[in-house]
């Protein structure tokens, strides 16, 4: 490590947040920013160019997922450091994020100094995944998840197609699509197809991008 700084790739579509977090960044005596992202694609092509020892992203940006960015960016470097910034607080979103190989996962509601600290522990070698993050995950691992076609399911629902449409959507029948609907439900633990939704946004499985 010795005296040169944390070099930082930070990735924010919003240029507000993101000239916040490079002000940031660099006025810490031992990092500096090396590039600036606003979407997935530009993550990957800027950590592959700059190589980054510590890359501070979105979750959700234009483009590619924040999963997909992060996995594509590890297959390319088994050791970059990413760390999420988001505000996403759901479990799936963490869950998504880490399991495609990020090494933190923040909030964008913690106080700066706990960004400063997660990228010089992240750096270091070790993980920054905030207690009520952790609680979270060990929850999500003790509950089974929805399948792929489960969560495409959910998506229709939240954008208000009957099991009819859904079924149309799919290519299944209807008694299929309300089989798909009956598993969503059960594994959510909701009441019907309203709080399903709810529970796909708190958890992350939903977007409000969609």
């Amino acid at each position: 490590m010795g005296d040169q700084p944390i070099r930082v790739l930070v990735a924010d579509d919003h240029i507000v947040v993101r000239l916040g977090l490079v002000t940031l960044i660099d006025n810490q005596a031992d990092m500096q920013v090396v590039a600036e992202a606003a979407n997935g694609l530009e993550v990957i092509e800027l950590a592959r160019a700059h190589k980054p020892d510590v890359i501070l992203m979105d979750l959700r940006m234009p483009g590619l997922s924040g999963d997909q960015t992060i996995a594509a960016v590890c297959d390319e470097n088994e050791d970059a450091r990413v760390i999420v910034l988001t505000i996403h607080k759901g479990d799936e979103a963490a869950y998504q994020a880490l399991r495609a190989g990020a090494r933190g996962y923040l909030i964008k509601d913690v106080p700066t100094k706990e960004i400063v600290a997660a990228i010089r522990d992240v750096y270091a070698g070790k993980r920054a995944i905030p207690p009520a993050i952790a609680e979270q995950l060990a929850q999500r691992i003790g509950r089974a998840g929805l399948s792929a076609r489960e969560a495409d399911v959910l998506k229709l629902i939240a954008n208000g197609l009957s099991n009819k449409e859904v079924a149309n959507e799919l290519g299944v029948t209807e008694a299929t699509a309300k089989k798909h609907m009956t598993g969503v439900l059960l594994k959510l633990g909701a009441r019907d197809r309203t709080h399903a939704v709810r529970i796909g946004l708190e958890r992350g499985i939903l977007s409000f991008e969609g």
